[in-house]
């Protein structure tokens, strides 16, 4: 499916994998969430650092979550249309 902008993202209900292209030749992971206030919640309550609170996108909100390593992932609730999972 294409999400705007020739993103491609492919649907593995429910799930998804996207590939854009990176800067400086970092690549960056990101998890998908259904409701991003409530995973962060649960996320804080078992102390996982998260930075910043929620960023608002043209294609959904994140956040990210620091890892027990000092490394970052992030986490983000899509606001393109998903796949319904089989």
């Amino acid at each position: 499916m294409d999400a705007g902008g020739g993103w491609l993202i492919f649907a593995l209900p429910p799930a998804e994998v996207a590939v854009h292209p990176g800067k400086d030749g970092r690549h960056l992971l990101y998890l998908m969430c259904d409701d991003l206030g409530t995973t962060l919640a649960e996320l804080k309550r078992r102390g996982v650092t998260v930075r910043p609170e929620i960023h608002h996108e043209r294609w959904g909100n994140l956040a990210t979550l620091v890892l027990p390593g000092g490394g970052e992932v992030g986490i983000y609730e899509p606001a393109h249309p998903r796949p319904e999972a089989p």
